[in-house]
């Protein structure tokens, strides 16, 4: 109905997310040129999901349609190589395609694939080293640059986290020193005003 809208109008649909039951119209996405976003196996959860099937990524995209794959879960959105590597294991899809689902395709979809999505020169260096298929889920990443610059080094953080147990410790022995010896603590703060949406006026005011 929406693809029929669109063209009677004459704009084009550039993706419909959460296009869990794509497969069903796959086809007339493709011809429209709409791309799908689409989690990766939730289904029959509420009544537009009551159709959905793991292979729906699959499915579309044999069709010709871009997919990408989704969560609106904030620790789930960290693992979508594992989301996209559902498709491999539930419909046979290709490692490369399903790689794409979580890299080139959704820069393509957010028309932003000339700086991101892939490893070329002249992008923006955001960039990934995995110490094992990605795919995998015992896959970790090793380095991360963002722009260009390290964002996050494994053998550091090793040497930070050291650091900072000690550093942790040297407190610990410090307080423990300061009560044998008779002085006293700080008694605890109460706990900060919690803040909403509405609260008015800065902190400690």
């Amino acid at each position: 109905m929406m693809i029929r809208v669109a063209e009677k109008f004459g704009f084009r649909l550039n993706t419909f997310t959460h296009i869990l039951e794509g497969y069903k119209v796959a086809d007339k996405m493709a011809k429209h040129g709409a791309g799908g976003s689409s989690f990766s196996d939730w289904w029959a959860y509420k009544y537009e999901v009551y159709e959905a099937i793991p292979q729906n990524a699959k499915i579309m995209a044999d069709q010709g349609v871009v997919v990408a794959i989704n969560s609106d879960d904030a620790e789930m959105a960290r693992r979508l190589n594992q989301e996209a590597a559902k498709s491999v294991m539930y419909a046979g899809m290709s490692q490369e395609d399903a790689w794409k689902m979580v890299t080139i395709n959704p820069a393509r979809l957010l028309h932003v694939d000339d700086r991101t999505g892939s490893i070329k020169a002249g992008k923006d260096a955001d960039l990934v080293l995995w110490n094992d298929n990605p795919l995998s889920i015992y896959a970790s990443a090793d380095k991360t640059w963002v722009d260009g610059a390290v964002y996050f080094d494994r053998e550091q953080d090793v040497r930070l986290q050291d650091e900072l147990q000690r550093e942790r410790a040297r407190i610990i022995q410090k307080m423990q020193a300061e009560k044998k010896g008779g002085e006293g603590g700080e008694r605890p703060r109460g706990p900060k005003e919690h803040y909403h949406c509405d609260t008015e006026g800065d902190e400690g005011n």
